[in-house]
């Protein structure tokens, strides 16, 4: 007999929450809840990046407290058993990746085993695990950071993926928490279609995918789901946003270096299209990057298109993830550094996207979108998808 099991995926980049801290995180926690208590998944996964954001060194006591409001809140106490894993030990450079995951299982849900990578088998879950700090010698995750040679003319940190793997009633599966490279410069990203960045992460992503289907371990199923930094395809787009202006190029006195890009409307009065700079993306008709969920610029989302190969995702109906406003009065707006972008994802293996369960025509039990649209979640709107999982019990 076929079962299924309700589960919830969310993926957030909270760096932001802990750079304002406090102030967006009870309406954060609110819009999750929420979320939890609409769909009444019995199987939670969230997998979070930038623990701690920018200033992580003064903010990790507040991510630990912030794990704490979400696993010991009122709404989460029907899960019995937890699983967390908090990659907070910022002084391990090699291996710091400020990745955090947290698996909730509710009290009615039997049967969930968790893979211990080192003596190569399941055993079942029960009780409160928690790891924080550099999560060395955890044997139920396993963690990397790209190597530095990854990229050897950027500075980056805090960057790679955590995994763990999961049996729920006979069906087993890899959890992938990711975060790939960003944009380091707006200029840059104009130069070639497809960037230098889009490149890099392509090289990562298949790093990832690669590392999780290696044969050591028998390849099952995968969501792979964080913040992959993906951007529209910024050349294409600005030669699109542009088809009617003048764009002039303004370089730094000194070298032949680009310093701004500006597109003016050849009428009316000369009015600034788009301006565009290292951090600066500043476009006069925003309202396109959210009418209709964005819908006329989702074809230059080009980054998942290399790994059709092997990545399934659910149709996006959702308007760019980032860059909002960190302004809780302007919960819609995009702020004017960044194009608009879908960053936040849910991926998952074709074998992955063959066990959710589709209703009967019509009508869909698979739910992808953002949360908290109209409400200040910091820079970035957590994305969740909400599926029945096909599972056999027995």
């Amino acid at each position: 007999m076929e079962t299924y099991t309700d589960v919830l995926l969310v993926t957030a980049n909270v760096g932001s929450l802990f750079d304002n801290v406090g102030e967006i995180e009870s309406d954060w926690l609110r819009e999750l809840f929420g979320t939890v208590q609409s769909h009444k998944p019995r199987f939670i996964a969230l997998h979070f990046q930038e623990i701690g954001g920018k200033d992580y060194m003064v903010n990790m006591g507040h991510a630990e407290n912030f794990f704490w409001n979400i696993e010991s809140s009122e709404e989460m106490r029907d899960f019995d058993r937890v699983c967390i894993y908090v990659d907070n030990h910022f002084k391990n450079v090699d291996s710091f990746t400020a990745l955090g995951s947290m698996y909730f299982i509710h009290k009615s849900l039997k049967n969930i085993y968790q893979y211990d990578f080192n003596v190569k088998d399941f055993k079942a879950v029960s009780g409160q695990n928690k790891y924080v700090g550099s999560l060395d010698g955890v044997t139920t995750m396993e963690k990397e950071k790209f190597p530095k040679n990854f990229w050897p003319d950027f500075k980056w940190s805090r960057k790679g993926f955590m995994r763990t793997r999961w049996i729920i009633h006979n069906q087993g599966l890899d959890l992938v928490n990711v975060h790939l490279f960003h944009d380091a410069s707006n200029l840059i990203a104009c130069n070639a279609s497809p960037s230098i960045y889009s490149a890099n992460r392509q090289k990562a992503l298949r790093y990832v995918i690669n590392r999780i289907s290696e044969s050591s371990y028998t390849p099952l199923p995968f969501f792979l789901f964080g913040d992959f930094n993906f951007r529209l395809d910024t050349l294409s787009l600005v030669q699109n946003l542009s088809t009617s202006a003048e764009v002039q190029t303004v370089k730094k006195d000194s070298s032949n270096e680009v310093e701004k890009i500006i597109c003016e409307e050849k009428d009316n009065d000369h009015k600034i299209l788009l301006h565009i700079e290292t951090k600066m993306f500043a476009y006069l008709h925003q309202a396109v990057f959210r009418e209709d969920n964005g819908r006329a610029i989702l074809k230059y989302d080009k980054e998942i298109a290399a790994f059709q190969d092997v990545i399934a995702e659910e149709e996006i109906l959702f308007p760019p993830s980032y860059p909002y406003s960190e302004d809780y009065t302007k919960p819609t707006q995009y702020m004017n550094t960044r194009c608009p972008s879908w960053c936040d994802r849910i991926l998952m293996s074709h074998t992955a996207q063959d066990i959710i369960h589709r209703r009967d025509e019509g009508e869909s039990s698979v739910v992808y979108n953002i949360l908290g649209p109209n409400v200040c979640m910091g820079d970035h709107k957590p994305v969740f998808l909400s599926f029945a999982l096909k599972t056999n019990g027995h």
